[in-house]
């Protein structure tokens, strides 16, 4: 079954019209927030309950380093995450790798990457199912399979780009694809059975077996691609250096030898945070073009 809402989505996304305000001229946190206050806001990658209680620690960290109170900001989806930074709703995003690259494309390179997790340069994708008869990608065809976020970097874009490249093209070989909105809901789809197989960051499958959420032994890997980049936390490139420096250092000083950094990183599912840059997604936009993702 033919799917084209992903490019019809994305090709909204990037065309929309020069009037969202792309002059980025304050340097302030953010020319329509409350003065004081740091916006931040997260892909929605998995429940929005989930998403909250990973950032509360953060936040109250990232607030005693900038002397700001930080604001968590809920987003609907991917896109308007994107549209919430280039507009000035927020001031900082934790971006997958593709939707970085979408709000890089659509400021005209006015957002800034500030740090990714170490895990972050060689992260990966798992493919997932119930079903015996399948043990490789090419397994796949004439079988359903569900995505996570159709701008998910882990959940759609580079699995899609693997599977591609494996010769099979999600739209043509495979029976019915399915977009799940997150990776946990994906996991969800496979273990129910409305799907045979899904795709998912590997992290999200790591923490969902540690916590016996799955069974691995029904809900089974069966492929694991290779490392790419992918999350970072990004900002406004018109946000002042010295606030930059004073998020960005207080990432980097994150330490799982003190209890509070223990408590962060582990949310974060991270063993530290390293500085990262815009060139580190070069891969992941070259993908984007070649699974007609991005235009």
């Amino acid at each position: 079954m033919r799917h084209f809402s992903a490019i019809r989505t994305l090709k909204a996304l990037l065309g929309a019209t020069a009037a969202a305000g792309l002059m980025f001229a304050s340097a302030h946190v953010g020319a329509q927030n409350t003065p004081g206050v740091l916006r931040v806001s997260a892909i929605p990658d998995e429940a929005p309950t989930e998403l909250q209680r990973k950032f509360k620690p953060l936040g109250d960290y990232l607030a005693k380093a900038t002397g700001l109170k930080v604001e968590f900001t809920p987003v609907t989806d991917y896109a308007a995450s994107v549209e919430g930074l280039i507009n000035k709703k927020i001031d900082m995003v934790w971006f997958g790798g593709f939707t970085f690259v979408q709000a890089n494309v659509r400021s005209k390179g006015m957002v800034t990457p500030l740090v990714q997790r170490a895990e972050d340069e060689k992260f990966r994708s798992v493919f997932i199912t119930t079903n015996k008869d399948i043990n490789k990608l090419e397994d796949l065809k004439g079988k359903t399979l569900s995505f996570g976020s159709e701008s998910s970097t882990s959940g759609h874009l580079m699995p899609r780009s693997y599977l591609l490249a494996a010769k099979i093209n999600p739209d043509t070989d495979l029976k019915r694809i399915a977009f799940s909105g997150a990776h946990d809901a994906t996991v969800a789809a496979v273990a129910g059975g409305k799907v045979d197989a899904g795709a998912l960051n590997i992290s999200v499958w790591e923490k969902l077996v540690n916590e016996k959420k799955v069974d691995p032994a029904v809900v089974r890997v069966f492929y694991t691609t290779p490392g790419y980049f992918d999350y970072n936390w990004s900002v406004r490139s018109d946000m002042t250096p010295a606030l930059k420096k004073k998020i960005t250092d207080a990432f980097l000083a994150l330490d799982k030898a003190t209890p509070e950094g223990k408590e962060i990183l582990e949310l974060q599912r991270a063993t530290k945070f390293i500085p990262t840059k815009a060139e580190n997604y070069g891969d992941i936009e070259k993908a984007a073009h070649s699974a007609g993702l991005l235009k």
